[in-house]
């Protein structure tokens, strides 16, 4: 039975759907409403709060700290200054991507790193002699993510940190009445946002002060079903759907690298040595063999098909994960590539996917075939090739004073 994170006591309550899902062994909510459409604008519009608790989440400690990060991880984390946060990704000795998440300086030789799936035993292994600690905190700490364009104000009513000057993937400490935790200007929604960490026994003070602070705002919970939208029309990719970890794969082709996930900005190459570095250096000189890219779904070639039938055309009500093939242009019966999630983008007015596809056919602006299912027959409509990122707003970057 999956356990409760210390802020179920305000979410059940919250739950007026009573829509839980399974998170890494914890109770989490898809959706607090019938209809998931406000919690989705909360995060365009106002402010959207989030219990990601169930990431996975490591201390990282010890004067060799830096060096053993960045021996395990594609990105140089030596370079992290104190406060500042990462993205990142980690591979097998093959450059496979074993996970992606983020790394956060929070201290002289102190580090905290978020994963998707359970790391403890992979870092650990790396360890040998060096002076490195790691401590998993993935039980004794819990977190929110408040995503949104008010989520900066939002903060600023309930806690003393100087949000105007902290920039994205910075990192800063806050009080709030009788209570500490550490801000990150991080998130999945792909706009203004923050994440909020804090230890256990104090976390319904941190959702309490939130909370409060928030109902001039219009804040909303809001579930894994708002936040898979929002993730998508950023382009960000999520670990078992867009790609799977080297370790879970039972074939070569379903494993990735970095360069095929979009995330070869992340790798540094040239340095000391590092997990999958000799691999990615051959990649890097031969070329990758995918892509991921978005995919825009013409809309007027849906509603053809759905009008031959007699029907409107239909969209899912939220998200989609799982595999739809994409075809050459000309050559129908030739499959180059397969979307991995999709949705109906609310604010963009679009029919959009992510997608890997052959390195050849990833060209922006590329001209494909996407397969649509109608009255359980095989079709397919035109589509268009673009950056993953469909959605990138000017805030989630800004800062107030400079």
């Amino acid at each position: 039975m999956p356990l409760q994170t210390p802020f179920h006591p305000r979410t059940s309550e919250l739950n007026h759907n009573l829509d839980w899902k399974e998170w890494a062994g914890y109770f989490a909510a898809n959706s607090y409403n019938v209809v998931n459409d406000f919690e989705y604008f909360a995060f365009r519009h106002s402010a959207g709060l989030v219990d990601i608790t169930p990431l996975f989440k490591y201390k990282v400690t010890g004067k060799d700290a830096s060096m053993f990060l960045s021996r395990i991880i594609v990105k140089d984390i030596r370079k992290l200054k104190l406060n500042q946060a990462t993205y990142c990704c980690w591979c097998d000795d093959r450059g496979m991507v074993i996970d992606d998440g983020t790394v956060m300086h929070f201290g002289e030789n102190e580090y905290f790193v978020t994963s998707a799936d359970p790391s403890y035993s992979w870092f650990s292994r790396f360890i040998k002699n060096l002076d490195v600690q790691i401590e998993d905190i993935t039980d004794s700490y819990c977190g929110l993510a408040l995503q949104g364009p008010k989520s900066r104000d939002i903060l600023k009513n309930m806690c003393d940190a100087d949000l105007d000057r902290l920039k994205f993937f910075w990192t800063t400490s806050a009080k709030g009445n009788g209570f500490e935790f550490k801000i990150s200007r991080t998130g999945y929604t792909g706009d203004l946002g923050y994440e909020l960490w804090i230890k256990n026994e104090d976390a319904l003070k941190l959702f309490d002060a939130i909370w409060s602070a928030g109902q001039d705002y219009n804040i909303r919970m809001s579930g894994i079903a708002a936040l898979d939208i929002a993730r998508i029309e950023a382009g960000l990719i999520m670990n078992g759907v867009d790609y799977h970890s080297s370790l879970h794969a039972l074939i070569p082709e379903q494993m990735s690298s970095p360069y095929e996930l979009g995330l070869g900005w992340t790798v540094h190459l040239d340095r000391e040595p590092f997990m999958g570095q000799r691999a990615l250096r051959a990649e890097k000189k031969k070329g990758s063999r995918w892509a991921i890219v978005g995919i825009d779904i013409n809309w007027p070639d849906l509603e053809v098909l759905y009008k031959k039938h007699g029907l409107p055309p239909h969209t899912e009500a939220g998200a989609w994960r799982h595999s739809v093939p994409i075809y050459h242009k000309q050559h129908r019966s030739k499959q180059i590539g397969y979307a991995t999630s999709g949705t109906w983008s609310p604010i963009l007015k679009k029919n959009i996917a992510l997608a890997t596809i052959g390195i050849d056919y990833g060209r922006p602006g590329t001209e494909v075939n996407f397969e649509v299912m109608v009255e359980h027959q095989r079709e397919i409509v035109q589509a268009i090739v673009g950056k993953p990122q469909f959605f990138n707003p000017e805030r989630k970057r800004s800062i107030l004073k400079k």
